[in-house]
């Protein structure tokens, strides 16, 4: 809380991911100054016990519930290449465009990066056609939400990341690193939106209540 409360006094909007959330968590949280929480789904109900069996789906939705209810931005995504059908990728976009209270502020599209000594280690690499359809669905069933390229990008050539802007994409994470995943440096993401003519959005300093 003190860390969220000090970015906030600088002005900047202050995004965390923080795991499972009360709602007496959430609205602390909220009176800290913080401005979006950070909270996938992954997966498709369905499948999602084949990924996760540390907590429910449930118990992420209840998360997403609390978020919302404090008044923070939702930023809640998925991942592509965890061994899911098309099925499971469709009924993921069907959660978040039937989740109470609204679509998500911000949707995060990860493809897996395969990690050695992992239960997934093996799996198949998504391909640029994988995410763009998923990225082009997204954008139609959910038409005011920020659809982010999330992890893997550094898997995708610049003409291959810019298909998928064309797809509807409209926003990604920048920096060099996504948790434990390697990310484009900022100097190589500025050069590809100036490539597009891509523009950002100005920042949105907050200002003292």
């Amino acid at each position: 809380l003190t860390m969220v409360e000090e970015i906030s006094k600088e002005g900047l909007e202050v995004c965390a991911t923080l795991g499972m959330l009360s709602a007496d968590q959430a609205r602390d949280l909220k009176n800290a100054g913080l401005t979006a929480y950070n909270h996938n789904l992954d997966t498709s109900r369905d499948y999602y016990p084949s990924v996760v069996t540390t907590r429910s789906y449930d118990d992420r939705l209840r998360t997403i519930a609390n978020v919302r209810s404090a008044g923070i931005s939702v930023c809640s995504g998925g991942i592509l290449g965890l061994g899911e059908a098309q099925a499971d990728r469709v009924k993921l976009l069907q959660t978040f465009a039937t989740l109470d209270g609204g679509h998500p502020e911000s949707l995060p599209v990860n493809a897996l990066v395969p990690v050695e000594g992992t239960p997934m280690e093996d799996e198949t690499p998504v391909d640029v056609f994988d995410m763009t359809r998923m990225i082009a669905a997204a954008r139609i069933v959910l038409p005011k939400t920020m659809v982010r390229l999330s992890a893997g990008r550094l898997s995708f050539s610049k003409g291959e990341q810019a298909l998928m802007f064309l797809a509807g994409a409209n926003s990604i994470f920048n920096g060099d690193k996504l948790l434990t995943t390697p990310n484009p440096a900022f100097n190589e993401d500025a050069s590809l939106f100036n490539t597009l003519g891509l523009t950002g959005l100005k920042p949105k300093p907050r200002t003292a209540a």
